[in-house]
């Protein structure tokens, strides 16, 4: 790192794997580099990973639980599945295509982490490969192209400022960005591995319209004169509401 840096006159963003759910073996790491570089962040892929697999069982509160995202943010590369986590590979873990949505809101949408979308997850991914039983298995993966450029352009365009948590349900959690002067709509994510339902959430805009740009819920929301609206999402699904223009 020094002599890439000294040769381009510049700091460069690095970024290292050390495979451990064990958030203190993740921070002793970084400490040993000195702080000067980030690192993928394993536990919160395994919280995607658990609840994926949970049908609904999991804890959402618990969702950043003991992950680089929640404890050392500045250090975290956040990311959902890879090439060694999906089926069939050494690492195999995988989030299961029913919560992806809901996973890479949480990376995209929130002010903590550097994200990384996974290729497949974006375009899909078809082939054969052998499983420990010595057979060969043919695998297909999903693509979340829409729902990943409906993320990518709430992030652009409204994941700025303020944000306020609303983790207090086992399964519908959401949180708000405020805005900035530079981008001044609000947004709000809201989801939930289980039923549907809604959640009230203070997005500091009074008498607001806000819509569901992924879709899932058809009809606009008005905020009240304090700023807060009652936000909902279907079951196993993530609704992101982003202000409407006056």
């Amino acid at each position: 790192m020094d002599h890439l840096e000294a040769k381009f006159q510049r700091n460069l963003f690095t970024v290292g794997e050390y495979w451990s759910e064990d958030f203190g073996a993740l921070s002793w790491y970084i400490g040993n580099a000195g702080g000067r570089l980030s690192l993928f962040d394993v536990p919160l892929h395994y919280n995607f990973h658990r609840a994926s697999k949970a049908g609904g069982a999991f804890d959402m509160r618990k969702i950043l639980d003991n992950t680089l995202m929640q404890k050392l943010p500045l250090f975290a590369l956040t990311f959902v599945d890879n090439h060694d986590t999906q089926p069939l590979q050494a690492l195999e873990s995988v989030v299961e295509s029913w919560f992806k949505p809901l996973a890479y809101a949480l990376i995209l949408l929130r002010s903590e982490g550097y994200p990384s979308i996974f290729y497949p997850d974006y375009y899909g991914a078809h082939y054969k490969d052998k499983g420990r039983d010595g057979k060969e298995y043919e695998i297909w993966l999903d693509s979340h192209k829409t729902i990943l450029n409906q993320l990518l352009f709430a992030r652009k365009n409204f994941a700025y400022g303020a944000q306020y948590d609303y983790f207090d349900h086992p399964d519908i959690i959401g949180w708000t960005r405020l805005g900035s002067e530079q981008h001044p709509n609000a947004m709000a994510a809201i989801m939930s591995d289980g039923q549907g339902g809604s959640k009230w959430m203070e997005v500091g805009k009074p008498n607001a319209i806000f819509q569901d740009i992924t879709q899932q819920v058809k009809e606009s929301i008005q905020t009240n004169e304090e700023g807060w609206g009652e936000f909902r999402c279907n079951g196993g699904s993530v609704s992101v509401w982003v202000q409407q223009n006056t």
